[in-house]
Parts: structure tokens; C-alpha cells; sequence
């Protein structure tokens, strides 16, 4: 059985009683947790964790929270030597429980809440990315009348084109995030920030989008933001001596997707500031970076049921699984395209077909797989495993329909743990007030 590498857990295996991840049959998975389910290789999340931190040796990675966070997840960054990035009080508290320092987080959000800021003042997070006027005031006051002096960095909308879909595009001048370089909206916010009391202003940031596939991308955000740390030493004596560059690198959707590695984008994008920096006269900032599905996405799989298969004459095959809409709303959010594997069976294994899979909720533009080839006599009861799920699945999953949230699994030598429960229908109308 071929399964690309780039595309599936690096624990992966096939055989003739179907999908194996970390050791353990994704049909005992089923059988001990239900479907849908996550399975999370925790060997390969650990692994791709030290990729990223050996790639920027001497420099910052914090694990952007949003693409999924559990308490476990939290350990095993703070083990692994990552920092977080949280943006909002509920991620922010998931790293506290799990003992990770303040000073391995860095906080984000275009509306913090000043309550979101005040916990993140006392907790001691290491930086906190200012992207308004308005939280430049709430944040100067807060630290101020705690006696604490806050590094800030000023997010910067660097006007660069990430060439992913626009939904997921956060650089370009005319949208909800940070301050605009080509209007001198990002100049009049340094200048903001380096006069605030409470605030040290120690870098910049910026964040192209998610999904990028290209490294001109990052380089020309890179020389950007160093033109304007150049501007600010001339302009308010303020030598600034961290630069983050967001994430959003690619990961392989589909078997024939080819993304960037970060072993190959790293020097590049490191030398790239190094040279920026030395024909501008500005001493070389420490680096941040943020990958978030880069790192989590290829390491989980969801692991559905087939419930009906559909077929008519002259149209589609559409077969559909127990989830869907409620565990990703990506396809419907903003078309993004998925492949699936028969992760094990009930029948014997017939000429593969062109089916649809599709969720089991009442929306028409509830797919999950829009075309894949499976066996012609997949029957109901068959387990079906789509890959390159970790991110931004189980943290935008939701209850359509009333449907619960499924559990996430991490597996690893052989054994199995929940990490997240599953919900059930009793979770799901347990803040229905009667």
C-alpha cells in the first residue's frame, strides 16, 4: 500500500487489515474511541517540533496556538523547547495549566480584551504584539499602573501578496490585521509605542497568511520590516533587536502537493535578514517564526465511518462519513481540497471508482473529498482515514447540527491516549437553560 510521506504521519503504515499509526491499527482506534476521531502521532509532532527549533538554531519558534492546542500539546512544546503563540485567554490559560513560563509566550489578536491583556501583564508574557492605536492606549495604561515596563512588537501589514487564498491572506494592506507600512501607519505606531509609558518597544512583526508556498514571500516581507527597524534607529535612536516573521509555510494536502521544507527555508531566510540588515546599518535582530500547521497539520489523520454509499447511474458516487462540517469546516470555509485512504473494511477489496465523499450534515457544501478514488464496493461500515488534519480541525470543529466534537487520540510505541475526550450529546445541550 502507497502512502506519499509527505502526506501522512511519519509513523504510517499499510498493510492487508488496513492503516497503522504509532503502533496501533487505526480499526482498534475506532473500535476502543468511536468516529470521528483525531489520531495524533505524537512522535511525529515531537519530531517536526525539533526540526523547526534546529532550523532556526539561535533564534525564537513559537508554536502558533490557534492551529490546535490541548493541555498535552502544551507539554510536549514546553518539552520540546518551543515557545507559544496565544491569542486569546482561553489558549493563554491552556499554557498556564500546562506549565508553560511567560516568557515562552508571545501574545497576538487584532481585539485583545483588556482583561486578555492585563492577565497577560501579570503572567510576565515575554511580548505582546500590539496591532492598534487602541490597544497601544489599553496596553500602556494596564502595565503602567502595575509598575511594569512591557516589550511590545508592532505588527506590520508589510503589503506583500502571500498567493494563498484570501481568506487565509493577512499581509495585504486592506484588511483587519496591523498597522499598514505603505500608508505610515506602521511609522506613526512605532512612534506611538517608543512614547507610551509601560511599553518598550523591542522589534517588529508581521503575518503574510496561512498556506504559502513560495520563500520570495517571506524574503520580501524580510527587507521590508528591515527598511523600517533602519527607519526607527534614525528617526527615535531605537536600535530594535527582535524581528518576527510569522508563519504560515505549507504543508502537502494532496499526494502530488510539494511544499517548502523548512531545512531549506530557514538559511535562506536567515541570510537574507543578515545581508538586509548590514547594507541598512542596523545590527542583526533575534529571529521569530510561528509555525503552526506546518508542524501539526501532516501528524493527525481523521478517522471516519462510512454511514450510506449512494450510487446512480450517470452521476456521482457520493458516500457519506459520521462527521464532516463539525470537525472541518476548511472545504466549506474556503475550498480547501482534501484525500482520503480506506483505513479498513468489512468486505473484500474491489476496482477502485471516483467517489464524493461527503459530512453527514444538512449543507450541500458539506464535503469532505470532492473526488477520490476508492474501492467500487466500499460498503457502510468501512473506516475511512483522511490525512493532513492536526490543523486548524479539532480548534474550528463545532456542534452543527448539535453534533459533538470529536476526541483527539495521540498514539505512540504501540499504545493509545485520549488527549482530548470526546464530546457527548449531554456536553453538547449542557448550557441550554431550560
Amino acid at each position: 500500500m502507497h502512502l506519499p510521506p509527505h502526506l501522512w504521519p511519519a509513523t504510517t503504515t499499510g498493510g492487508p487489515d488496513g492503516l497503522t499509526i504509532g503502533g496501533v491499527p487505526l480499526s482498534a482506534l475506532a473500535e476502543e474511541f468511536g468516529t470521528p476521531a483525531f489520531v495524533l502521532d505524537e512522535d511525529d509532532f515531537r519530531a517536526r517540533c525539533r526540526t523547526w527549533r534546529t532550523a532556526f538554531a539561535g533564534h525564537d519558534v513559537f508554536y502558533a496556538a490557534k492551529a490546535f492546542l490541548c493541555h498535552q500539546v502544551a507539554v510536549w512544546l514546553r518539552e520540546e523547547g518551543l515557545g507559544i503563540d496565544v491569542c486569546s485567554a482561553g489558549e493563554l490559560r491552556t499554557a498556564r495549566r500546562a506549565g508553560v513560563p511567560g516568557a515562552s509566550l508571545i501574545l497576538h489578536g487584532n481585539n485583545k480584551s483588556a482583561s486578555e491583556l492585563a492577565e497577560a501583564v501579570d503572567y510576565g508574557v515575554s511580548l505582546v504584539v500590539v496591532d492598534s492605536d487602541d490597544e497601544i492606549t489599553r496596553l500602556s495604561e494596564i502595565a503602567t499602573r502595575r509598575g511594569r515596563r512591557q516589550d511590545v512588537l508592532v505588527r506590520v501589514t508589510p503589503g506583500v501578496e502571500a498567493h494563498t487564498h484570501a481568506h487565509i491572506t493577512t499581509g495585504t494592506d486592506d484588511q483587519k490585521f496591523g498597522f499598514p507600512l505603505s500608508t505610515g501607519s506602521a511609522h506613526r505606531a512605532v512612534a506611538r509605542v517608543v512614547g507610551a509609558p509601560g511599553l518598550e518597544l523591542v522589534g517588529l512583526h508581521s503575518h503574510l497568511g496561512s498556506q504559502i508556498l513560495r520563500p520570495d514571500v517571506f524574503t520580501t516581507a524580510a527587507d521590508r520590516l528591515v527598511a523600517l527597524m533602519a527607519d526607527t534607529a534614525r528617526t527615535h535612536g531605537v536600535l530594535l533587536r527582535r524581528l518576527d516573521l510569522g508563519g504560515g509555510l505549507g504543508i502537502a494536502y494532496l499526494p502530488e502537493d510539494e511544499p517548502l521544507e523548512v531545512r531549506d527555508l530557514a538559511p535562506v531566510l536567515v541570510e537574507r535578514v543578515h545581508k538586509a540588515c548590514a547594507d541598512a546599518g542596523v545590527p542583526m535582530p533575534r529571529l521569530a517564526v510561528e509555525p503552526g500547521r506546518a508542524i501539526a497539520g501532516p501528524t493527525t489523520v481523521t478517522l471516519y465511518t462510512v454511514g450510506t454509499v449512494k450510487r446512480r447511474r450517470g452521476l456521482r458516487t457520493w458516500v457519506s462519513v459520521d462527521g464532516g462540517l463539525s470537525d472541518n469546516p476548511r472545504p466549506a470555509l474556503y475550498g480547501a481540497r482534501y484525500t482520503a485512504r480506506l483505513a479498513a473494511r468489512t468486505t473484500a477489496r474491489g476496482a477502485d471508482e471516483t467517489v464524493t465523499v461527503c459530512g453527514r450534515h444538512c449543507e450541500s457544501g458539506d464535503v469532505v473529498v470532492e473526488s477520490v478514488r476508492l474501492p467500487s464496493d466500499l460498503a457502510v461500515g468501512d473506516l475511512l482515514a483522511v490525512p493532513a488534519c492536526g490543523a486548524y480541525h479539532r480548534s474550528m470543529a463545532n456542534n452543527y447540527n448539535a453534533q459533538p466534537r470529536p476526541p483527539v487520540v495521540a498514539v505512540r510505541d504501540g499504545a493509545a491516549r485520549l488527549v482530548v475526550r470526546g464530546e457527548t450529546l449531554d456536553d453538547v445541550l449542557r448550557l441550554d437553560v431550560p
